[in-house]
């Protein structure tokens, strides 16, 4: 396995983005969602994907890189009751926009994103995390669970017309 600079795919190293890392963040992103069938070329929500300075100037973006510094990785962080909490309520952590390139799946960087938001909200202080996924995202629904996030069907939700939200949550 390859990363997107050439090199082996070892273990990334997770941190909040750099501004060097924001140009390749959104387009892992943008390919991750758009790549995946997720969300349609034409959608809004593209260019919010893409704009990962955006995102890490109001939120908090943390990037998996590899060795030479490319971005394999990338997952959007905020506090409940903040602008980017869609669900997360006052105590809680949200992750958004989870995405991780094609030549890097496979090999723990999902995992390694979402345990940094995992850590992230235990520094903050925050009592646990709660987050959307869209049903058909399946690969990520295995990472929550093996992490030991657990569905509440309850607090599910729909963004738009059609397009029905699950909602995992979690408790520290």
């Amino acid at each position: 396995m390859r990363s997107p600079s050439g090199g082996p795919v070892d273990r990334p190293l997770v941190r909040r983005a750099l501004d060097r890392d924001l140009a390749g963040a959104g387009e892992v992103s943008v390919a991750a969602f758009v790549g995946d069938g997720h969300t349609r070329p034409d959608s809004p929500y593209v260019d919010l994907l893409r704009d990962a300075a955006r995102r890490n100037r109001e939120a908090e973006l943390l990037v998996a890189v590899d060795g030479a510094g490319a971005v394999l990785g990338c997952v959007t962080f905020a506090p409940g009751g903040t602008a980017w909490a869609d669900v997360a309520r006052p105590g809680e952590g949200e992750i958004r926009m989870l995405a991780v390139g094609a030549a890097a799946r496979g090999r723990g960087v999902g995992r390694a994103l979402v345990a940094a938001a995992v850590d992230r909200s235990r520094e903050l202080g925050l009592a646990g995390m709660a987050f959307s996924t869209r049903p058909a995202m399946t690969a990520a629904h295995r990472i929550y669970e093996a992490l030991g996030f657990v569905r509440a069907p309850e607090r599910d939700w729909s963004a738009a017309p059609g397009m029905h939200l699950l909602v995992y949550t979690t408790r520290f």
